[in-house]
């Protein structure tokens, strides 16, 4: 099944990025794998070749990098007329084991740099592409972690895992979420934050109890939003969870 919906996934060589992108391609989906490292899409892309996927690309693109995200859009443009979907998957956890009264500068700043000041601009830089689409898409892969509430809340589950960097950046991310939904809320784009959940990827040390694929659903189901579909939210596979 093809068709002419375009995607656009960071940090998509591996892990729940990865998955996503397999989801959307079987969806019919044309699908470009944003990676930092070109040969490591072009690993992933042989990857989805070998299981009968051809519409996906490789694209090189680091978050962190203005210049890059810059060439990966004009190399984009040559290939696409525009950009459905947006997927900002890439991240990293930083040092996991700090307390706020001792992580270092270097640390927060490299995981917020990644996390959150990644997903803004190469959202900045790939909204001309997603204005000239019909129905565009973003999708912002955030974590419960990034909740307040959850946070606060002693009873939850994930309470003790306060990891001051990473937990940070995803509740940054979130208020971006909330920013362009509101700058964007007469226009026909929908941008929401997803909690894939605690996912076995090398980011987790493979130590989380839910697949990739199991991941990746739930992002593919709001990236694929219908016109009546939610804006400005923050979702898991359960329905909304609480800034």
């Amino acid at each position: 099944m093809k068709n002419d919906k375009t995607a656009l996934i960071t940090g998509a060589n591996k892990g729940i990025g990865f998955e996503t992108a397999k989801q959307l391609a079987a969806l019919g989906y044309n699908v470009f794998l944003g990676s930092r490292n070109k040969a490591n899409g072009l690993k992933a892309i042989e990857e989805l070749n070998k299981l009968g996927f051809t519409n996906v690309q490789a694209l090189e693109i680091d978050v962190t990098n203005k210049e890059s995200i810059q060439n990966a859009k004009e190399e984009l443009k040559t290939k696409i007329s525009h950009l459905d979907v947006l997927i900002n998957n890439a991240g990293i956890a930083g040092i996991i084991s700090n307390l706020p009264s001792v992580d270092s500068i270097d640390n927060i700043r490299n995981v917020l740099e990644t996390n959150f000041l990644g997903a803004v601009q190469v959202t900045q830089h790939f909204l001309e592409l997603l204005g000239k689409s019909n129905a565009p898409r973003i999708v912002n892969v955030s974590s419960e972690l990034g909740s307040l509430t959850l946070q606060s809340n002693p009873e939850w589950e994930f309470y003790p895992y306060k990891v001051f960097a990473y937990n940070t950046s995803k509740t940054a991310l979130n208020s971006a979420t909330v920013m362009f939904a509101h700058e964007f809320k007469d226009t026909a784009l929908k941008i929401n934050s997803v909690a894939p959940g605690y996912t076995a990827t090398d980011l987790t040390n493979f130590g989380g109890e839910r697949t990739p694929d199991m991941g990746a659903k739930v992002i593919v189901k709001y990236a694929t939003l219908d016109i009546n579909g939610p804006t400005g939210k923050f979702f898991n596979e359960n329905g909304e969870v609480a800034w």
